[in-house]
């Protein structure tokens, strides 16, 4: 019989490469979501049977237990960016972590691949990097043995930031950036699934990864790039910091009051976040340690970034008419 992989948040960003990827190596992936119903495309990623969404609470023993009953690895790539709530940082990123990890150990699970955070420290600036940190050492403790991969910013079709920005710039003169000299090293979400099929087929030292692309870029330059790519001209405002702690604040107020039901554009504990620059540490291993050569931004952003152009798929096309001699 095919070998087993357990993908806790195996529908999300990183999640879904990692579930094709082992599925074309011949292995079994089950999903293990919250919302199984809502995570049926990753079934076609294999024949009929390989890749199924299961659902699992990972806040919950027996629920992580049951869907990682015989399973050859396992892959964490649950996260938050919620503070509050019954899924909040220290439930899941701390807590959830550790969880699978002492199970896997009492399963005699063979790899135990975890998604962290480039950052991530127990004793860091912001709750999200606390959390982070806490479960690294959480892991650690129960499952030493484990591949940890920390990446920076990743981009692909599905991401949240270059598609947020991009559709942001449609509807003003002005795209505001909180931390706009913050550098960034943004990492093909691809890649990092690479790096974790690396884990996940026991051909990668266990030990902690941080992964970043090929360019170490500010915020604001990622976005001048982004722009160009999408054909837009717009003015990058930086907002101070300061401000952007005001904002994150009273978006906090809004999110407690309504209940969770108004989530704000930022948090303050993001503001906090973006203090810090996200690149790999020059003492990291990292992708060139796995043998992975990283994918360049600009070779993958125009790919799924082209719908945010004036006129979509049209653009180019309308370019080169411009071009035409009309003598």
């Amino acid at each position: 019989m095919s070998k087993l992989v357990t993908i806790y948040g195996g529908s999300g960003f990183v999640g879904r490469y990692i579930a094709r990827r082992m599925a074309k190596q011949g292995w079994r992936v089950r999903v293990a979501v919250r919302r199984p119903n809502e995570a049926m495309y990753v079934k076609p990623y294999g024949v009929v049977g390989q890749v199924e969404p299961v659902f699992c609470n990972i806040r919950d023993d027996e629920s992580v237990a049951l869907v990682m009953t015989g399973a050859d690895a396992v892959v964490n790539c649950v996260g938050t960016f919620d503070k509050g709530g019954k899924n909040n940082f220290d439930a899941v990123q701390h807590e959830g972590a550790e969880r699978i990890a002492r199970i896997a150990a009492e399963k005699g699970v063979g790899q135990l691949v975890h998604f962290s955070a480039i950052g991530a420290d127990k004793r860091g600036a912001s709750l999200y990097a606390q959390s982070k940190g806490l479960g690294e050492e959480g892991i650690l403790q129960h499952f030493p043995n484990a591949l940890i991969l920390r990446p920076s910013v990743m981009f692909g079709p599905e991401d949240g930031l270059f598609n947020r920005f991009a559709s942001m710039s449609r509807f003003g003169p002005v795209l505001p950036l909180v931390g706009a000299e913050t550098k960034f090293q943004p990492a093909y979400v691809d890649d990092a699934a690479a790096a974790a099929e690396l884990g996940i087929l026991g051909q990668a030292t266990p030990g902690i990864y941080e992964l970043g692309g090929p360019t170490v870029l500010s915020f604001r330059e990622m976005m001048a790039e982004m722009l160009e790519i999408i054909r837009r001209k717009r003015l990058i405002v930086n907002i101070p910091f300061w401000a952007a702690n005001i904002m994150g604040a009273s978006f906090d107020i809004v999110k407690f009051v309504s209940g969770g039901l108004i989530d704000g554009p930022i948090t303050k504990d993001q503001v906090v976040s973006l203090r810090s620059d996200n690149v790999v540490s020059e003492d990291a291993k990292s992708f060139a340690d796995l043998g992975i050569k990283p994918t360049a931004m600009e070779a993958i952003l125009p790919t799924y970034l082209w719908r945010f152009r004036p006129s979509g798929q049209y653009d180019a096309i309308k370019e080169s008419a411009e071009n035409l001699r009309t003598d």
